[in-house]
């Protein structure tokens, strides 16, 4: 029951989420949604149509000041923040345009992540202050053209020459690709799967974007060409063999997304709850019929249930306990009910819900994306249900 004490209702967190939240968490926070505000919102809607996220690498170099550009790694010039607090720039990121923290997830979580982890000391020093800053640009090549969710069928083949390397092969959907200074590409060997920096102006290697997108339309996607590009034996990150590296940068990634997802589904829910408030039909604002009110109700269950995963899932993250099942819990959940918030949200705007005067309907298109990366439904369906059998039922 309420008392005096009792804060009063605040609709935009419902859950008093933002208690958990220290100071720190606060100002990490305020601070990316306030950069996002400044730089993103006032112009996105521009580039999504047009089809490009003009002064990538400028946004870059803001981000890196601003210290989110492998936020959660320690040293090499990275910030060393929490699992929660990465999670909450996520959200913010993503709450402007899911193009945005792709750039950030896919610098920080896979390409710099997979050196901090995998990578020797050179390679740390070599690559990691400079992306932490946004000097140099990081991809991530797993995806092939035939191989997504099946790894372990990729071609692209890295065979010993002398001492060095030689890689041929071709990977897809490739955030950050033609823009890259560095890309970690995954290769077969004799020896197995294995991991290679790739500086991206080595001869053979090119990168070319790829086109007529209809989602993350302000994100950079390029196909990743490699045409027996040569390497000297130190490219090779000497720390991952076979597929558990790639596999764990992928569960830092989704980890993200958890959070990212939220982002572009509170940004939806707002709008339509702003519309309902304003919008007058039969001579009322529609956020007074007993209908409308249903949907916004059940749009805020699930986004706030969602921000709370993320929130539990964070903590367990910086508790050293977070694992890879109970990240596909999150994903799967997250996105899942992001995107069927972000449709409800555009039956409240009727056709205005169209339109990109609005936000709703470009997340809703970037979320079909999200859906699809970083492990599909069903493969995440696969990994719980795995672990809740114990029977593995990848390969029928």
């Amino acid at each position: 029951m309420g008392s005096s004490t009792t804060p009063p209702f605040n609709p935009a967190d419902p859950l008093g989420v933002d208690d958990l939240l220290g100071p720190e968490d606060l100002a990490v926070r305020d601070t990316v949604r306030g950069w996002a505000a400044d730089r993103v919102l006032p112009h996105i809607a521009d580039w999504y149509e047009r089809g490009e996220l003009p002064g990538i690498r400028e946004l870059a170099r803001e981000l890196g000041a601003m210290g989110a550009l492998g936020m959660s790694l320690t040293g090499y010039g990275c910030a060393g923040a929490s699992a929660v607090q990465y999670g909450l720039a996520c959200l913010e990121l993503e709450a402007a345009d899911s193009g945005i923290r792709s750039l950030v997830s896919v610098q920080g979580s896979l390409a710099m992540y997979a050196i901090w982890r995998f990578g020797s000391e050179e390679q740390k020093q070599r690559w990691l202050p400079r992306m932490a800053t946004g000097e140099v640009i990081g991809c991530f090549g797993l995806t092939e053209p035939d191989h997504g969710s099946d790894p372990a069928g990729m071609r692209t083949y890295a065979k010993r020459d002398g001492t060095d390397w030689v890689l041929t092969g071709r990977k897809m959907w490739i955030t950050n690709g033609t823009v890259a200074g560095v890309a970690v590409v995954w290769a077969r060997t004799d020896d197995g799967i294995r991991g290679f920096a790739v500086p991206t102006d080595a001869p053979g290697f090119s990168a070319p974007e790829i086109k007529h997108k209809w989602s993350l339309r302000a994100s950079v996607t390029a196909e990743l060409v490699l045409d027996e590009v040569r390497l000297p034996a130190d490219a090779v990150l000497p720390e991952a063999t076979g597929l558990r590296g790639p596999l764990s940068c992928l569960t830092h990634a989704r980890y993200g997304i958890v959070w990212g997802a939220m982002g572009a589904a509170r940004a939806s829910f707002d709008a339509a709850l702003d519309y309902a408030r304003t919008r007058e039909q039969f001579g009322k604002p529609i956020g007074g019929f007993q209908l409308t009110q249903a949907k916004l109700a059940d749009m805020a269950v699930e986004l706030h249930k969602g921000v709370l995963l993320a929130h539990h899932l964070g903590t367990r993250m910086d508790a050293g306990t977070l694992r890879p099942e109970q990240v596909s819990f999150g994903k799967l959940n997250n996105v899942r009910e992001a995107i069927e918030i972000c449709r409800t949200a555009r039956t409240i705007l009727g056709a205005n819900g169209i339109s990109l005067e609005y936000p709703v309907m470009r997340h809703a298109t970037n979320l079909e994306s999200v859906l699809t990366y970083e492990g599909t439904v069903e493969m995440h369906q696969l990994v719980l249900g795995k672990a809740l059998t114990g029977l593995d039922a990848f390969r029928g």
